[in-house]
């Protein structure tokens, strides 16, 4: 289970606060890419840059210079369309389908127990994200979640691609904010217009939704960065194809979600990143595809 390291929860955190839930807030709101933007890409031309940049956790340092070679990135999160498009396609069963379920977040009596935030539901699939009962109707444009790093990689064999290092994200990420300066660039205006889809309010207890949305939004709600691409900060995490350590066969996810908060974890930065287990999924860890410079075929 994906469980954020190094966080400081706010003492005296109060259980009874008023709440929004996740399935609840912004699920009618109106936005996102219109047809024609889907399944774009956007070129990364090749360059340097630091990685590790004013690090916030010890696992995103040191800082240190990488060579990056031009590439191609989808300009946003892969979709629940373009996900159906591919198992119509294929007869792909994901992880979570065939292995009891995926985990998702929840209210909770006992906020200050962080393991009482997250729980595996055996109904909870890329079908169903809120569950047994749940479905995709209304979420044809958001990220497809509850899927595994096998999932995601079957989905960029298929469109023709492959998922992106953790080195390139994090370069495109960081080309893409507006004041190279300030790494929380991506998340919000000088004025404070929401650039990002995260936390607004007191986590895990109290998503004032202040941002438009308290769970995932639809692909292309928030201006993109100077890339190009949209939502490289928030809305979901996305898988890298580089592993996390040595300890443990886990694989880098980048970008943070709508579930991080400027009072809990602060992983809406380009350098940000965690580990996860290759064979688990969430409701807030999703994927989006690259193309080495020159590849053709792309698919919706």
């Amino acid at each position: 289970m994906l469980i954020a390291t190094g966080c400081v929860l706010i003492a005296g955190l109060v259980a009874t606060a008023i709440s929004i839930r996740l399935s609840d807030a912004g699920s009618g709101t109106a936005c996102g890419l219109e047809e024609s933007q889907l399944g774009g890409f956007v070129d990364i031309p090749g360059g340097g840059f630091v990685m590790g940049a004013d690090p916030h956790y010890a696992e995103e340092g040191p800082p240190r210079r990488v060579l990056v070679s031009p590439f191609r990135l989808q300009a946003h999160e892969v979709t629940n369309r373009q996900f159906s498009a591919f198992v119509a396609d294929t007869g792909y069963v994901t992880e979570a389908e065939r292995n009891g379920g995926s985990a998702k977040f929840s209210e909770t009596d006992t906020p200050e127990r962080v393991l009482s935030w997250w729980s595996l539901d055996p109904g909870a699939t890329w079908r169903t994200p809120d569950g047994a009962g749940s479905g995709l109707s209304g979420r044809d444009l958001h990220p497809v979640v509850h899927v595994t790093l096998n999932d995601a990689r079957a989905y960029a064999d298929w469109a023709g691609g492959r998922l992106p290092t953790e080195v390139e994200w994090e370069y495109a990420a960081s080309r893409g904010l507006f004041d190279p300066m300030d790494p929380k660039s991506g998340v919000r205006a000088p004025d404070g217009t929401a650039r990002a889809n995260v936390w607004t309010g007191l986590f895990p207890v109290l998503n004032s939704a202040r941002d438009g949305f308290a769970g995932t939004a639809p692909v292309g709600c928030y201006e993109p960065g100077l890339t190009g691409a949209y939502d490289m900060i928030g809305n979901v995490w996305e898988w890298t194809d580089t592993p996390f350590g040595t300890a443990l066969p886990r694989v880098t996810i980048k970008g943070g979600s709508y579930l991080c908060s400027e009072d809990y974890c602060q992983r809406y930065r380009a350098a940000a990143r965690e580990g996860m287990e290759r064979d688990f999924s969430t409701e807030h860890v999703g994927f989006r595809i690259v193309k080495t410079m020159g590849d053709a075929g792309e698919r919706r």
